[in-house]
């Protein structure tokens, strides 16, 4: 199951990129860094830790590449 990869701050609406630096819950909420940090690191949905998303190349392994 892939993450759904959110395109802004659940808090503040500051729009993300692929490749920008995002902080999420177990549950997916998608958080800036200014905003995660306002909060101590911890969701304000579920109250858990907030960790970096992992980004996703820019280009797909030959391997992967489905053309």
């Amino acid at each position: 199951m892939a993450l759904e990869m959110k395109t802004k701050c659940q808090s503040c609406d500051a729009p993300f990129g692929w490749q920008d630096e995002v902080l999420i819950c177990s549950y997916e909420c998608s958080w800036c860094r200014q905003c995660a940090e306002g909060d101590g690191m911890t969701c304000r949905n579920c109250y858990g830790e907030l960790v970096l998303r992992p980004r996703r190349p820019k280009e797909l392994p030959p391997h992967l590449n489905s053309s």
